[in-house]
C-alpha cells in the first residue's frame, strides 16, 4: 500500500471520529453514551471479533507458527518501561504523575485504534497479528502499568492479587483465549454462530472512532500543557516503540504483515484505559486524559509517515 492510500485510510478514521466528536458536540452524546460505546466494545463487539477472526486465519501449526511473535512487543515494551523510568528521574517527573507517565509512555492503544487503522490499511487478515500485540500490551498494563498509577493515586498503596488477575482476564482477553483453546483443540464451531461475531465484531471500528471522537470532545484545551512530559511522551510512543520493534524485527524470519502490524501498533496513541483506570485511582487523571487526546491526533501525522518506511521493509 502506498503512502496516498494511507493517508486515505487515516482520513476515512478521522472522519469516524470526526462524526463522533461533532454529534458529541451537540449533545447527542455524552459521557453516559462513551460509556455505553466502550463496554459494548470490549465485553461484546471484540470479543465476537477475537473468534470470528482467529477461528478463520489460524489452524494449529499457523498459530504455533504466529505465536512466537508476541515475544517481541514484550521484550520491547520492558525495554520502554526501563526507558521511561530513566526518563522520569532526568525530567523531575513529579512524583504523583509517575505511574501515569510511565504507562503513557510504554503502552499504546491496541484496540480502538490500533485495530481500526491495521484493519483500514491491511485489511482484516491484521487482525490475528493485531490481537498478538493487544495480548502482550494487555498482560504488561494490567500488571506492571496499573500498579504504577495505583501509587500515583492511592499514596503508595496497590489491590489486592485476585483484584489484578480479575482485571487482567478482560472479556476481550477471554475471547483471545477461547479462541485457541478451539484452535488447538480443533473445534469447529456452526456457521450460524460464526456469522453472528463476525456481524457483531463489525461493531468495532465504528464504535472506537465515536467513542474517540466524544473523548476528545470532553477534553477543554487548559487542561492541555505542552510541557517537557509531553514531549517525552510523543517521543516515546511515536518514535522510541516503533523503532525498537523496527530494531528487533528487521532480521527475524517473521511473516511480514506481522512486521509491518507490530509497528503500526507501537506507534499509536496512549491508551484509553490510563484515564478511565487514573480516575478510578485518583491519580491525575486529566493529565491521561489530555495525553489521550494529544497523541490520537499526533497519530494523524505519524501513521502515514510509518507506512512510507514499511513500504522499504
Amino acid at each position: 500500500m502506498g503512502v496516498f492510500d494511507a493517508v486515505q485510510c487515516v482520513l476515512s478514521i478521522l472522519i469516524m471520529v470526526s462524526i463522533g466528536y461533532v454529534l458529541s458536540y451537540r449533545g447527542w452524546f455524552d459521557e453516559r453514551t462513551s460509556e455505553l460505546f466502550s463496554k459494548i466494545v470490549v465485553k461484546v463487539s471484540l470479543p465476537a471479533l477475537m473468534i470470528s477472526n482467529l477461528l478463520s486465519t489460524f489452524d494449529r501449526k499457523k498459530l504455533f507458527e504466529a505465536g512466537l511473535g508476541v515475544f517481541i512487543p514484550i521484550l520491547c515494551m520492558l525495554l520502554l518501561y526501563g526507558i521511561g523510568l530513566m526518563i522520569v528521574r532526568l525530567l523531575n517527573v513529579p512524583s504523583h504523575k509517575h505511574g501515569v507517565f510511565l504507562a503513557m509512555f510504554t503502552f499504546s492503544n491496541t484496540v480502538f485504534i490500533g485495530l481500526p487503522v491495521n484493519v483500514a490499511l491491511f485489511g482484516e487478515k491484521s487482525t490475528s497479528f493485531v490481537l498478538l500485540y493487544y495480548v502482550a500490551n494487555t498482560v504488561l498494563f494490567w500488571t506492571m502499568g496499573v500498579s504504577g498509577i495505583q501509587r500515583d493515586g492511592l499514596n503508595g498503596q496497590v489491590t489486592t492479587l485476585s483484584r489484578r488477575i480479575k482485571n487482567l482476564l478482560s472479556p476481550p482477553l477471554i475471547g483471545f483465549l477461547l479462541a485457541i483453546l478451539l484452535i488447538l483443540f480443533d473445534v469447529r464451531l456452526p456457521k450460524f454462530i460464526m456469522d453472528a461475531c463476525k456481524y457483531m465484531g463489525n461493531l468495532t471500528t465504528p464504535l472506537s472512532m465515536l467513542y474517540i471522537g466524544i473523548v476528545i470532545n470532553s477534553i477543554k484545551m487548559q487542561d492541555i500543557r505542552f510541557d517537557k512530559d509531553m514531549v517525552a511522551v510523543l517521543l516515546g510512543r511515536f518514535v522510541l516503540a516503533p523503532l525498537l520493534i523496527l530494531a528487533f524485527m528487521y532480521y527475524l524470519p517473521l511473516p511480514v504483515l506481522m512486521k509491518k502490524v507490530f509497528v503500526i501498533q507501537a506507534a499509536m496513541p496512549t491508551m484509553t484505559q490510563i484515564a478511565i483506570v487514573s480516575q478510578a485511582y485518583k491519580a491525575d487523571y486529566r493529565y491521561a486524559a489530555a495525553m489521550v487526546t494529544v497523541t490520537t491526533m499526533a497519530s494523524l501525522i505519524f501513521i502515514p509517515l510509518y507506512m512510507f518506511v514499511l513500504t522499504y521493509i
